[in-house]
């Protein structure tokens, strides 16, 4: 089985890779950077490089592919781009992905959505995942295409790392004691191989999730991980989030994206879908991420 990758050697791509591999899989990798290529080839893939924004390549790159797996990014040092419309820039990738897999033929495709790509109301940034999906389900019926939409990341939580060291709290626009979902990035890599050796039919979805916990258990976990033991969670209003993220520098049309997310978690706009379509959680829980944690938070 031929199958090709994008997101070069990223949190879920590498893994993914390697256990495509493992299983014997032919495997292309997409990266943008040609230094990628001795270290992609070292795992026994074969590299391709090009962009996410040129489709003649990524057709070409999909071309006698069985399956294709496809994600859109852009980088958080991209939020820092005063010029940037995320939402049109992303959107093109998808039109591109779009081009090249009808170009390119292929018939299989794997997309990395997200939770929230249920809806483009209320749930700010998460919204151009939303908008992705519907352009990939413009391709042909006989296109196959599993939607995998996993929920936040636990190493989305090093980002808490700053307030806790300047302010002793994790400092966000939610919280409180109400469970969330959240999952490893490996194990959303073991699930879309998974889900990669499974029959494709029509257009599918499946949620990703490792663990359920509140942000007050959250912050219990990772306080305990790494020495403090009374590590709190602090909410605070969205105009002093969005008051930050300005001071910090950032785009504001992704500041005010960013912050209508977090504010998306209260009440049931995030998760309503989620609820509805529970997955069976995932191998890997927050007490174990929380070792990875704190040797992160050590090393800063």
């Amino acid at each position: 089985m031929k199958i090709t990758i994008t997101g070069s050697l990223g949190h879920i791509s590498k893994p993914l890779a390697q256990e495509l591999i493992k299983k014997g899989r032919t495997v292309t990798v997409i990266s943008s950077k040609p230094e990628r290529q001795k270290d992609i080839e070292a795992m026994g893939a074969i590299a391709a490089i090009g962009t996410m924004e040129d489709a003649d390549f990524l057709a070409a790159a999909f071309k006698d592919a069985d399956i294709v797996y496809v994600m859109e990014t852009m980088g958080a040092h991209s939020f820092m781009d005063k010029n940037l419309d995320l939402m049109a820039a992303i959107s093109q990738i998808g039109q591109n992905y779009k081009q090249a897999i009808e170009q390119s033929g292929v018939k299989q495709v794997v997309h990395l959505s997200s939770i929230g790509a249920h809806t483009n109301i209320g749930n700010g940034i998460l919204a151009f995942h939303y908008n992705v999906e519907n352009i990939l389900k413009q391709l042909p019926s006989d296109v196959s295409i599993k939607f995998m939409r996993p929920v936040g990341f636990y190493y989305n939580m090093f980002a808490f790392i700053p307030t806790i060291k300047t302010q002793g709290a994790i400092v966000a626009n939610y919280g409180g004691d109400s469970k969330e979902p959240w999952v490893s990035h490996l194990d959303i890599a073991a699930v879309i191989a998974e889900e990669m050796e499974k029959p494709f039919a029509g257009r599918e979805i499946r949620y990703i999730a490792s663990d359920e916990v509140s942000p007050n258990e959250v912050a219990a976990i990772l306080g305990a991980a790494i020495g403090k033991p009374d590590l709190k969670w602090i909410a605070i209003p969205d105009e002093q989030m969005m008051q930050g993220m300005m001071a910090a520098g950032m785009n504001p049309a992704i500041a005010k994206g960013l912050v209508e997310m977090n504010a998306s978690r209260r009440g049931d706009v995030l998760y309503e879908d989620y609820n509805h379509n529970r997955p069976i959680l995932s191998k890997i829980k927050l007490k174990e991420f929380a070792k990875e944690f704190a040797a992160v938070y050590n090393k800063q």
